[in-house]
């Protein structure tokens, strides 16, 4: 099972690539005459953009973008707006993107590290080997999505369960023997999970979704009537009696993110923070009360509204709530049917669960 999914995850790797080539220019290019880049929206060109950026290692296309753009998850309309564009560039570390202006419009210019201007040409390029920068850091969104996934409890009615490590132990961990007991499908390998919250809607009570935390892989070496003896594959924690199987979640990564803000107002607040975090920031993942039932996406980008303190009034003593301010931005990257995780792209301060979607704004 390694062996395929370091082949899926590489097979993802080289479509991010593909999917990254639009906005590895950050989708604020346009083909042309020039060797330039014509900015479609120039309102929304930041006050401080700089003249010129040279890409450093750990850069994302979203960082980027933000140097030279008010709402960098404006890009894709940019883009749209330019339907000529077919293969724009992948962006490298060490390449220089230049700001200058034309006719009074402002335009980019990309001039690779290893030295000459590139021209924007509709033609097919053989991509480096080195790695190009990413639209967002996607090692982080990996593996939280290996480690985490919300499921219907239904799921588990029939579930194996772990009743015993190699000689009784109570822990186990990779190459040990376990033995697990329940209904067992055709699979021979296995996710151990173990049950981590349980999702409610904080307005209306209703069960969203149960958050299952992986501990492991396994394999089914043989069965006895309805006890399985298995083999432990990777553990990333301590493998206890009582730990759950499930066969490996088989949803991939979406690759081809498109950053756009909702269609739609859908509400909706920061449900959880998965790794119990209490101030959320920057690059911080956080689970949504809204998912494919209220026609979230992958690549919503929404604004965070800070929820006000409350407070006592000094004059009449009623308690107060103070209004909100925004707080920041997040990107949804997984999409279950009530519930979707995001990724905090901007956090001026720390947000904190139950804090509000909005639409976003720069």
């Amino acid at each position: 099972m390694g062996g395929n999914n370091a082949r899926d995850a590489g097979m993802g790797m080289k479509r991010l690539v593909g999917n990254a080539v639009f906005t590895a220019l950050l989708g604020m290019a346009t083909l042309g005459a020039s060797a330039g880049m014509s900015l479609a929206q120039a309102a929304t060109v930041r006050d401080d953009v700089p003249s010129t950026y040279v890409v450093v290692r750990g850069d994302t296309l979203w960082d980027i973008s933000g140097r030279f753009l008010r709402e960098p998850w404006l890009w894709p309309e940019v883009w749209r707006a330019n339907p000529q564009i077919k293969n724009p560039h992948l962006i490298y570390p060490g390449d220089r993107i230049s700001l200058y202006y034309e006719n009074g419009e402002p335009r980019l210019r990309l001039e690779r590290g290893q030295g000459g201007v590139v021209k924007l040409s509709p033609q097919i390029r053989k991509i480096p080997k080195r790695e190009a920068v990413p639209p967002i850091p996607l090692e982080k969104i990996s593996a939280f999505l290996k480690e985490h996934r919300v499921i219907d409890p239904a799921l588990l009615t029939d579930a194996p369960y772990i009743v015993a490590g190699d000689d009784t132990r109570l822990i186990s961990g990779a190459g040990d023997t376990i033995y697990a007991r329940g209904n067992w499908s055709a699979n021979d390998t296995y996710s151990v999970y173990r049950k981590g919250q349980r999702y409610l809607d904080p307005d209306t009570q209703e069960f969203l979704g149960l958050e299952m935390i992986s501990i492991g892989d396994i394999k089914l070496e043989r069965r006895e009537g309805d006890i399985g003896v298995l083999r432990v594959l990777s553990a990333n924690r301590e493998i206890l009696n009582g730990d759950l199987l499930l066969p490996a979640d088989g949803g991939a990564i979406t690759t081809s993110f498109q950053p756009q803000p909702p269609e739609e107002d859908v509400g909706g607040v920061i449900l959880a923070a998965p790794d119990g975090l209490r101030n959320i920031g920057r690059n911080d993942i956080v689970a949504l009360n809204r998912g494919s039932r209220e026609g979230i996406q992958p690549g919503y980008v929404f604004g965070i509204e800070r929820r006000g303190e409350t407070i006592t009034d000094p004059v009449t003593g009623e308690p107060i709530t103070l209004p909100g301010e925004e707080g920041g931005l997040v990107m949804v990257f997984r999409i279950y049917d009530k519930v979707s995780y995001a990724l905090v792209m901007q956090a001026a301060r720390p947000l904190s669960v139950g804090d509000k979607l909005l639409e976003p704004h720069g």
